[in-house]
């Protein structure tokens, strides 16, 4: 029996050697994952990111139990209460569970109100009954007694978000002028090519601290996010417009260019309808890997003081809180915002490899 080929396209081709790719289909369902608990992160968080309680500042994540202090089961998830109190010696604030009260954790429990797709709800995830008393907190609390994982999830909302629409401004940025140095070349590419020097040759987090500054103080939350992803789009295209214009110097003396060229196309339809359709898999990549860098960006602006204002958070603000050493080694649960950080980084860079390995479908093992 005659053995039968199958062909593949070069979409296929591309798609069987993303999947092959372990880490890079691991990264690319953390993302899915992380991206999805942000999005749905006013149903998921079981309580308000905004509302103090000040009986529960510096509370410890809250324990889930199956089994109770006398060896019970219970098919039902549950907490205990939260009792605080100080050392006489050391005056060090403890927290202990009171075991006397049990607060079961339920499914699709009703909460606070919020506001998502334009519609009003109070359907959470998972909670406490609202009105027992109880308290749910599964990253612990900050020094204002607010929510950590209700803020973490939040707060990736904005550090998430901040690369997409970083990406996409830097993105808009370096196609065009690496477009246009590479494709003019002469003095226009020299001219470029030296302002792009300029701006790499200084270092990045004083330049990014030093036009953080410029923004008003007055400004919104909302004006200084968008002045952040501005700052970090005008900073960061400078990589991908040297892969372009590599790309450009590359592909304006081939045949089908000079054909284009022949038959009386102007310079925007060869640039737009025969070149840059064929380096759109290395802007794919090189925007995929240059997420990271918008991520850490916003986390250090913020971080140091200088990017996301209250009441809009984000993980670099959120990390504010454990800059000293009494603090991680007293409430560690502050540094769980730090943890996201480093996955969504890691998962952006092995999913940028992935991508990378992808558009070369002819390579070894594919």
């Amino acid at each position: 029996m005659a053995q039968e080929w199958k062909v593949l396209s070069q979409s296929q081709l591309m798609l069987r050697r993303f999947k092959a790719h372990r880490l890079g289909m691991l990264g690319f369902f953390v993302l899915a994952f992380l991206y999805l608990l942000v999005i749905f992160a006013p149903f998921i968080a079981p309580t308000d990111y905004l509302v103090q309680r000040r009986d529960y500042t510096n509370c410890p994540p809250t324990k889930l139990h199956w089994r109770d202090a006398d060896g019970r089961f219970s098919l039902r998830p549950f907490v205990y209460g939260m009792q605080r109190s100080r050392d006489p010696i050391t005056l060090e604030v403890r927290w202990e569970e009171d075991t006397s009260r049990k607060y079961p954790v339920y499914f699709l429990v009703r909460g606070h109100s919020y506001k998502f797709l334009g519609f009003q709800c109070d359907l959470h995830l998972f909670g406490v009954d609202a009105d027992s008393g109880g308290q749910l907190f599964l990253f612990g609390t900050d020094r204002f007694g607010r929510d950590l994982f209700a803020r973490t999830l939040y707060g990736g909302r904005v550090t998430l978000s901040v690369g997409v629409f970083g990406i996409l401004l830097s993105f808009l940025i370096g196609t065009a002028m690496g477009s246009i140095s590479g494709y003019y070349g002469g003095r226009v590419d020299n001219a470029i090519q030296r302002f792009i020097e300029l701006l790499r040759s200084f270092p990045r987090i004083p330049l990014w601290l030093a036009l953080s500054v410029m923004l008003p103080p007055n400004w919104s939350s909302v004006k200084v996010y968008f002045g952040v992803v501005t700052i970090l789009a005008f900073l960061d295209w400078t990589s991908l417009a040297r892969v372009v214009r590599g790309q450009f110097l590359n592909l304006r003396e081939k045949e089908f260019v000079e054909a284009a060229r022949a038959l009386g196309a102007g310079d925007r339809s060869i640039i737009f309808r025969h070149i840059l359709p064929n380096i759109v898999s290395y802007l794919v990549v090189t925007a995929t890997l240059s997420f990271p860098g918008m991520i850490m960006g916003e986390s250090t602006i913020s971080f140091l003081g200088l990017g996301i204002k209250e009441p809009m958070t984000s993980w670099g603000l959120l990390l504010r809180d454990a800059q000293s050493m009494d603090v991680m080694r007293m409430q560690p649960w502050l540094m769980i915002p730090g943890i996201f950080i480093v996955v969504s980084v890691l998962a952006f860079n092995f999913m940028g490899d992935a991508l990378r390995d992808a558009f070369d479908p002819f390579a070894t093992g594919a």
